[in-house]
């Protein structure tokens, strides 16, 4: 299915909200022409209400008429409605660890950060603690995907060793 001029594709986002500009790049890297509404999240519109009554939270994508909630459903959701420039692999495995991936950076990046503007707010007034926090922060998210891109990577490379190693050995048996 291609993006037609008889699609109507409209998305309410945030500019500051990472799970809107994913849906955002998601779209772009697609070639789909799409109408962005941006939310003020103090004042709710009727849309976002309308749309996403359970969470009351951007993005959503509405396409046609029917509204998609959650960046990661809505990303899967155009990769397979638009099929032009995958956005995800073909192959199931290396599809479930981009989901892995996408999924970990949710569960461990946001919550730092949202951990970060918290402090930041709580600790506006003291200028040490505020420098403290920061580097904490950014130290631990450094860090720990810098291990878990290492370990990644170490995996990665011992799997395709042992690939290459098993055919060597089956070579020289022969």
């Amino acid at each position: 299915m291609g993006s037609g001029s008889s699609e109507e594709v409209r998305v309410l986002g945030k500019w500051a909200s990472p799970f809107s500009n994913r849906v955002d790049l998601a779209l772009k890297l697609k070639g789909v022409s799409y109408k962005y509404s941006e939310e003020d999240l103090r004042n709710k519109s009727q849309d976002l209400l309308r749309y996403n009554p359970v969470h009351k939270k951007v993005p959503i994508l509405i396409h046609n008429g029917n509204p998609l909630a959650e960046s990661l459903v809505i990303v899967e959701y155009i990769d397979q409605t638009w099929t032009n420039n995958p956005l995800l692999p073909q192959d199931p495995y290396e599809r479930a660890l981009a989901h892995f991936w996408a999924k970990t950076l949710d569960d461990k990046v946001c919550l730092t950060l949202f951990l970060f503007h918290f402090y930041n707010k709580l600790l506006l007034s003291c200028k040490i603690f505020h420098f403290f926090f920061f580097f904490f922060f950014f130290f631990y998210f450094f860090f720990y995907f810098l291990f878990y891109f290492l370990f990644f990577l170490n995996v990665h490379l011992s799997t395709q060793q042992h690939a290459k190693c098993q055919s060597q050995c089956f070579m020289y048996r022969t």
